[in-house]
C-alpha cells in the first residue's frame, strides 16, 4: 500500500483530501502542527505538502510571517523527508497575483520543488463543507468584497477537487485544478440579491489548459443555497 503523507492536514483542502486519498485506498499519515515535529524528516512514498496560510491580507500585512509560513516551511518539509514524489498544492494566484505578497511566496515555494517528477497543483478559489473565511462567506454576511466586482474566479467545490487530485498523482509539472469557466462577483452578489460594496484591483483566475472533467463554476450557486438555509 502506498504511504501518502499529508502536511496540513487540518487544513480546508488538507482534511478533505485526507479523506479522499484514504477512499483510494492510499495509507495515509495526517501531519499537523500537533503532530508535525513527530513526522518531519521521515520517508514516505509521496508527500503532500498543504501547510501554509490561505489569506491573501494576512499575507500582505504580515509579509515576514507569510515567507515564513509557505516558503520557508515548503523547503523544511521538501528538503528534511524523503519520498519517492512530493506535491505542492499551490493557488493559481502563483500566476495571476504576481503583484501580492501573497501570490510572489506561493511562486516562490512553488519553485523549491518545480522539477523532476514532482507535482505542483494550482487550486481555484474552493467551496464546500468547512469553509469559513473568502469572498464566498463575506457576500454571504453581506460584508465588503475588496476585489472589483467584475472579478471571475473558477469556483469549484472541495470535493471534486480532492478527488481530482487524489485521482491523478502520477500527473507531475505545474497543472491547474478548478471549474472550467469562470464567474463574477457582481453575479453571485445578483444571485444572493444582496448589495454587496466592492473595492479592489480587477481579478480574473481562469484556469490554464482544464481537463474537460471540471465542473461548471454555477455549481457554486448549489452550495450558497444550502449556506443561506
Amino acid at each position: 500500500m502506498t504511504t501518502v503523507a499529508v502536511f496540513g492536514a487540518n487544513g480546508f483542502i488538507g482534511r478533505n483530501l485526507c479523506a479522499a486519498l484514504t477512499a483510494k485506498k492510499y495509507h495515509v499519515i495526517s501531519v499537523t502542527r500537533a503532530n508535525y515535529q513527530e513526522h518531519i524528516g521521515k520517508h514516505y512514498d509521496i508527500v503532500i505538502n498543504t501547510a501554509h496560510p490561505a489569506a491573501r491580507f494576512w499575507a500582505k500585512n504580515n509579509p515576514e510571517k507569510d515567507f515564513q509560513e509557505t516558503v520557508q516551511k515548503t523547503a523544511d518539509i521538501f528538503y528534511k523527508c524523503t519520498y519517492e514524489k512530493f506535491v505542492q498544492v499551490s493557488t493559481v494566484s502563483a500566476r495571476c497575483q504576481l503583484d501580492t505578497v501573497y501570490g510572489r511566496h506561493k511562486l516562490a515555494a512553488e519553485n523549491i520543488c518545480n522539477f523532476g517528477n514532482h507535482l505542483i497543483l494550482r487550486l481555484s478559489s474552493m467551496f464546500g463543507n468547512g469553509l469559513k473565511k473568502g469572498v464566498l462567506i463575506d457576500m454571504l454576511n453581506g460584508q465588503k468584497v475588496f476585489v472589483n466586482g467584475e472579478s471571475r474566479y473558477a469556483f469549484a467545490s472541495v470535493d471534486f477537487v480532492s478527488s481530482y487530485i487524489a485521482s491523478h498523482l502520477d500527473l507531475k509539472g505545474i497543472v491547474e485544478v478548478g471549474a472550467i469557466n469562470t464567474i463574477s462577483m457582481i453575479d453571485i452578489a445578483k444571485y444572493l440579491k444582496t448589495d454587496i460594496e466592492f473595492e479592489g484591483a480587477m481579478d480574473v483566475q481562469e484556469i490554464e489548459n482544464p481537463d474537460p472533467v471540471f465542473p461548471d463554476a454555477k455549481e457554486v450557486f448549489r452550495f450558497l443555497d444550502t449556506m443561506k438555509k
